[in-house]
């Protein structure tokens, strides 16, 4: 996913949980921040449906790669991203898993095939967003 802006400024902004409602908008808000942006990092995300998945920072490696994990009742999920360098700002490379225990297994895997995409859809949000910086009109 291509970005018009460099990997540190996308990393950073992609990276505080500050910003996320801002860029994803299944998010009505972030709560209960701990810690400063890096490794262990906790907060709550607070989705539209009313899901409070509690989240942290388990890898951050500026401005290269950053992983988040949650978990919400036998769900859990790990998003990494990956950062480069690439004419015109970077690319941002997702990668998701989605599992869960018990009967909620069936439904993780089949939402595991699905959260790619809106991750995906995310990012180019994010994209519109820092692009518009970038140029000033934001």
């Amino acid at each position: 996913m291509h970005l018009p802006v460099p990997p540190e400024v996308a990393f950073d902004y992609l990276v505080d949980p500050a910003n996320r409602a801002e860029w994803q908008p299944s998010l009505a808000r972030v709560e209960d921040v701990v810690g400063p942006v890096g490794v262990g990092q906790r907060w709550v995300d607070v989705t539209r449906p009313g899901l409070r998945p509690l989240m942290e920072t388990t890898e951050l490696d500026r401005p290269h790669r950053w992983t988040e994990r949650g978990t919400w009742r036998t769900f859990s999920a790990e998003l990494t991203l990956e950062f480069a360098p690439a004419p015109g700002g970077c690319e941002v490379e997702p990668t998701m898993r989605l599992r869960a225990r018990g009967p909620a297994g069936l439904a993780a895997r089949v939402l595991d095939r699905l959260a790619p995409l809106a991750v995906r859809a995310d990012l180019r949000n994010a994209g519109r967003i820092l692009g518009s910086r970038s140029r000033g009109t934001a």
